[in-house]
């Protein structure tokens, strides 16, 4: 999902919908934020473990936010050893942007 004639708006707009998930898609926005990692944040993302601290929700609550993010393509994943790092998918929060202003 990287352009506006790919992108699921609706499943878009559902991640976002809820307002914790719209708060770390805001957050991911400034990765050096966080607390340090043993990667830069802005190589690999912000670390699970972060998310879930700042986001004030059980592991299984966090991962469940991110899933539901990755689903709708806002965000990517990469796994660092037994870690989940994210990061927000900016051609995708784009293409997102330009459907709804062209709706």
């Amino acid at each position: 999902m990287t352009d506006a004639s790919t992108i699921d708006v609706v499943t878009a707009l559902k991640a976002i919908g809820h307002p914790t998930r719209l708060a770390i898609l805001g957050w991911l926005k400034e990765p050096e934020s966080f607390p340090p990692q043993d990667r830069p944040a802005a190589e690999v993302g912000v670390c699970l473990k972060h998310i879930q601290a700042r986001a004030e929700v059980s592991q299984s609550t966090a991962s469940q936010f991110m899933a539901t993010l990755q689903r709708a393509g806002l965000v990517t994943c990469t796994r660092v050893g037994q870690f989940s790092h994210y990061r927000r998918n900016e051609e995708a929060i784009a293409a997102l942007a330009a459907s709804v202003s062209a709706a």
